[in-house]
């Protein structure tokens, strides 16, 4: 049967109010995503001492925010239940404190990072420990933030670690500072309390250079003030927490000075194009720019530029690009392309501030990698100035940081960086160390300014070379460097080596340990810092005798093979020999003609090498001479066959 006209007209607009509402819902859909895509993110951390609520906190947050899944909600009723004594609380801590170790002991121990938003801003927050020993798990969580809510327990005021952290917000250029006076329930919500917490802690952010604090009573467990006023404190007249953080401006980088790409990648989508991808940092480019490269200084201009699936004309701060030049100049990972009108001051030397976070103390004179952006070059700490106190900021004397401590030093870098001073630039300007034996991060720190500018201090060409001294020399020259304990017989050997090259009309010189110290380090002692620095002037004077095109001997125990490797990376390819004096330390002991041993184990000695200071035997020597095995002068004539050999 066929439906009637009006039955068809019916269905019909059925089917038109159908593809309207649909149309609308996807209009509505679009446009939500619009906006949260418009939405701007705070990334902020908490920090404070042990036991001042952070997690709580957080946790609260989150589910007053209706930030958490249904899932996350059941469990943290059934955790809280079973984690108060009356069953009728909630545990917000297990929000956050993922470890097992952490519910168990109630502290934070690593950063969780959790994310949430609402109608008006996105967040990335980071719960930071409290506990000193975890100081550096702090300062990685601060490194990457806008902002930093500083909780205070309103029972026990500022502590240490209140100011420990709220010097490291500051090291790490953090300017908006939240201070969340927590607890204020346990001192009956007394305004003189909080008052007196809060100009004690704007006398700290004054000291330290903090000049945006905003301060907050609270109870974050019974969340009084987090999203709505707490009837508690009607003599509190600011914002609430969560209102201050969807609204807090946070300043965007200087557009002024220009753009700033790192180059994180060198991309290469086919044979006819080479483009270079990395984040802007600062400032806007567009094509038909001129741009320079820090720090070879190549110059060129922008071809085309692409921003995810598109090709743009401009890209502005904060946006992924990949950038197309007209010229075919050499940039790699970790070199900068600015603006040619604004370029990057260039230098490999640097005053700057160090947060120490290895268990291992840190040695200046020890060979490390430093990576700022995505570059990473070899650096050293030439000079400790001071460790600085992080309680009253005093300047103490130190020659060695040990874990979580802080200090300022004189950098110095292998090959010269493109910069910015940390207070101008977080990006340019913050840099890690990691160790070169275990890779792993041992300080983290930021540029104050440069000690010498690497354009001004060039290494001078000369026309006498090396090659040319060793010519006349009918040589080549060599360092060969003897390691092994005290009484190992070092100095007895390489001086029966010179005599034997000596007679065979070759150029040498011998530098020992015993008279080094009379006079090139006789400002030196014997501690582990000490010790690294002396290897260090040693290996550099070697250097240079090497290239006069001598064959250089060097007799020093030289303890760590951390510095011996940094002495072999100052050769050219096969110039650096490391011989081992292998000898075990009871026949060292034995042969103790100066009765060092002796006052060693009497403790008259301090930091002797084998007995309270370690000796760490070469991993793969160039050669081994085998003390207890044959006679110095046989040892001597076998050393002199390899050379020639």
């Amino acid at each position: 049967m066929c439906p009637t006209r009006d039955a068809r007209v019916s269905e019909n607009s059925r089917k038109a109010r159908r593809a309207k509402d649909a149309g609308d819902a996807s209009g509505a859909i679009a446009e939500y995503l619009q906006r949260h895509e418009a939405k701007r993110l705070l990334r902020f951390i908490t920090c404070g001492s042990v036991d001042d609520g952070k997690s709580t906190l957080i946790g609260r947050l989150l589910y007053d925010a209706r930030a958490l899944l249904d899932d996350q909600a059941a469990a943290l009723f059934a955790d809280g239940n079973r984690a108060t004594a009356n069953g009728d609380g909630i545990d917000f801590a297990s929000l956050v404190d993922g470890l097992s170790a952490e519910r168990e002991q109630g502290i934070t121990i690593d950063v969780a990072y959790r994310y949430f938003d609402t109608d008006r801003r996105k967040f990335i927050v980071a719960d930071c420990p409290g506990h000193e020993q975890y100081t550096r798990n702090m300062a990685t969580g601060a490194s990457t933030a806008d902002l930093a809510i500083v909780l205070v327990d309103a029972r026990k005021g500022l502590l240490t670690q209140t100011r420990r952290h709220s010097y490291i917000l500051a090291l790490l250029g953090i300017r908006h500072v939240v201070l969340a006076v927590n607890k204020m329930d346990l001192v009956d919500y007394r305004q003189d309390i909080f008052e007196a917490i809060t100009s004690d802690y704007r006398q700290l952010a004054a000291q330290l250079g903090i000049d945006q604090v905003t301060g907050i009573p609270l109870s974050a467990l019974d969340g009084d003030n987090v999203l709505e006023p707490s009837p508690h404190m009607p003599w509190y007249r600011g914002p609430m927490l969560l209102d201050h953080l969807e609204t807090v401006v946070i300043e965007s980088p200087d557009t002024a000075e220009g753009f700033r790409l790192p180059v994180q990648w060198v991309c290469r989508s086919n044979q006819d194009f080479r483009g270079f991808a990395g984040t802007l940092l600062a400032g806007s480019v567009a094509v038909g720019d001129a741009i320079t490269v820090s720090p070879s200084g190549g110059a060129s201009t922008v071809a085309r530029i692409f921003s995810g699936d598109s090709e743009v004309t401009r890209a502005g701060s904060g946006q992924p690009v990949v950038l197309g030049l007209t010229d075919e100049i050499d940039i790699g990972r970790g070199d900068i392309i600015c603006a040619a009108n604004a370029p990057l001051a260039v230098a490999d030397q640097f005053a700057a501030n160090l947060l120490w976070m290895d268990q291992q103390p840190l040695l200046p004179g020890r060979p490390y990698w430093l990576k700022i952006g995505a570059r990473t070059v070899g650096a050293t700490i030439t000079e400790l100035k001071y460790q600085i106190d992080v309680n009253t900021q005093t300047h103490l004397a130190a020659k060695t940081l040990e874990c979580n401590q802080v200090g300022y030093c004189n950098l110095y870098l292998n090959e010269p960086i493109g910069f910015q001073a940390f207070s101008d630039n977080r990006n340019l300007g913050g840099f890690i160390l990691i160790d070169r034996q275990s890779n792993a991060t041992v300080g983290a720190g930021t540029l104050d300014f440069a000690l010498r500018r690497a354009s001004n201090i060039r290494w001078q060409h000369v026309d006498v070379d090396k090659a040319s001294r060793a010519l006349i020399k009918h040589q080549r020259p060599r360092c060969l460097w003897f390691t092994g304990l005290s009484g190992a017989g070092k100095s007895t050997i390489a001086n029966l080596v010179e005599k034997q090259l000596l007679a065979m009309g070759r150029h040498t010189y011998l530098l020992d340990g015993d008279n080094i110290r009379h006079g090139l380090n006789n400002d030196l002692g014997f501690t582990d810092e000490d010790r690294v620095e002396n290897i260090r002037r040693v290996a550099e004077v070697a250097r240079l005798m090497v290239d006069a095109g001598l064959v250089v001997l060097v007799s020093f125990i030289s303890p760590f093979r951390a510095e011996r490797k940094m002495a072999r990376r100052m050769f050219a390819e096969g110039e650096f020999l490391e011989v081992f004096v292998d000898t075990s330390l009871s026949v060292a002991e034995q042969r103790d003609a100066k009765g060092l041993y002796a006052k060693a184990r009497a403790g008259q000695l301090r930091n002797f090498t084998g007995i309270d200071s370690p000796y760490e035997v070469p991993e793969a020597p160039d050669m081994v001479l085998e003390t207890c095995r044959h006679d110095a002068e046989t040892l001597a004539a076998m050393l002199v066959r390899a050379l020639d050999d």
